[in-house]
């Protein structure tokens, strides 16, 4: 199984080369060094990693806290693995979810973490309880008094919840839609995204758009994305989405792009459900003729 290293240092100050060094005493055929923060979720070289994973390959970390912060972000890198058939294994920790010992220690901490979550709702549940049997009322008075000052504090903390939220799927959206639009319609960046994605996990377009203006404002994205899509030709539109598919993953197999293809529920030129190699090439073919790739 290939192993691939993820070595990560917070400042330029540091240095990854001692993570590296020892991932590459493990074994591992590539490794990815990041200048990042654990608490930033989109990290682009992460992104760009759990982009191009493949079944049977093995993320390899020095320490769990070089990958996540937080449990609950360790948990969804590790979700991601599992869905495309790859394994997480951390040096200095005893997760391997390779082996069935590995896969009881992540069981663990998922019920550690939901275990945690249980005990907080009950003391604030308790905590409310009491404040209203001591006949106090609960929230904020400048919010029951309408105050503009408090109204806007809580306008404010709602948003940065939201790009919170946001931060940790970024890696998902982000870089299709840096990389298609304005180039490609919605719809289809729509397809390309949830294409990799869990069910449970698939966005809407509605809730697309508000996410990319989001992160247009705040100067994540840059205003060009939500720009009118062109007029494509009916005969262009599946080298553009063979095209994407290969831009985000140029080292992708023909018959990954035909599996990729299907999950989208792609039809092939001739109206078929199942692709070939050879259709996929031909599309390949033609995208580079139109300056697609």
């Amino acid at each position: 199984m290939p192993l691939i290293g993820y070595a990560r240092v917070s400042t330029e100050d540091q240095t990854p080369l001692p993570q590296s060094e020892a991932l590459q005493t493990a074994g591992c055929v590539e490794i990815h060094e990041e200048h990042a923060s654990g608490g930033n979720r989109a990290r682009p070289v992460l992104a760009r990693v759990l982009e191009r994973v493949r079944s049977g390959d093995t993320l390899v970390v020095v320490r769990i806290d070089r990958l996540a912060r937080s449990l609950s972000h360790l948990l969804e890198v590790i979700e991601r693995l599992e869905a495309k058939g790859a394994f997480f294994r951390s040096l200095q920790d005893p997760i391997d979810t390779a082996s069935p010992q590995g896969k009881f220690t992540l069981q663990v901490l998922g019920a550690a973490a939901e275990f945690e979550r249980a005990l907080i709702r009950e003391r604030t549940k308790a905590g409310l309880a009491s404040a209203r049997a001591k006949g106090r009322v609960g929230g904020n008075p400048g919010l029951r008094a309408k105050d503009p000052a408090a109204l806007r504090k809580v306008r404010l903390a709602r948003q940065d919840g939201y790009m919170e939220r946001l931060n940790e799927t970024a890696q998902d959206w982000v870089p299709h839609v840096r990389r298609l639009r304005p180039d490609m319609a919605w719809e289809d960046v729509l397809r390309i995204i949830n294409g990799p994605l869990p069910h449970d996990r698939h966005w809407t377009q509605s809730r697309l758009l508000r996410a990319v203006k989001a992160y247009v404002r705040d100067g994540f994205l840059p205003d060009a994305v939500l720009g009118r899509a062109g007029r494509r030709e009916t005969d262009d539109r599946l080298p553009a989405i063979v095209a994407a598919i290969k831009g985000s993953d140029p080292e992708i197999t023909l018959q990954a792009i035909c599996d990729r293809l299907e999950s989208l529920r792609e039809r092939t030129p001739r109206g078929r459900t199942s692709w070939q190699p050879s259709s996929v090439k031909m599309l390949l073919e033609r995208a580079e003729k139109l300056g697609l790739l």
